[in-house]
């Protein structure tokens, strides 16, 4: 079973930036896509980016508002997401995910907060 581990979550003020990252526990042979969601306590997890494996290809929320980068190393299969001017409206838990010939498998999330 593979395990997805994210990192990189931290305490930031508005308009600071980080990077998350989400590293596979082993060398996956088949991922389709992978991708980043967030949530707060009392609400619904939501989508923020996606990475497609095979094309390249993005695509982000509407709320990213060109403020993140999706990217991967797929020597290393790893995941990051480039956070720039984050908002206090950016506090949650944000999770990776991946979908692949292994199917499919969540991280324990990692903590961003933006606050002053």
């Amino acid at each position: 079973q593979v395990q997805f581990v994210e990192s990189g979550g931290g305490l930031v003020q508005p308009g600071g930036s980080l990077r998350l990252s989400c590293a596979a526990s082993r060398s996956i042979f088949s991922i389709y896509q992978m991708g980043w969601y967030r949530q707060d306590p009392g609400k619904e997890r939501e989508f923020v980016a996606a990475f497609f494996w095979s094309s390249s290809s993005t695509n982000y929320a509407d709320f990213v508002e060109g403020r993140f980068t999706i990217s991967r190393d797929r020597a290393k299969n790893t995941l990051y997401l480039q956070m720039n001017s984050l908002k206090p409206e950016d506090t949650a838990v944000y999770y990776c995910n991946a979908v692949g010939g292994f199917g499919s498998g969540w991280g324990q999330g990692t903590q961003v907060t933006v606050s002053s």
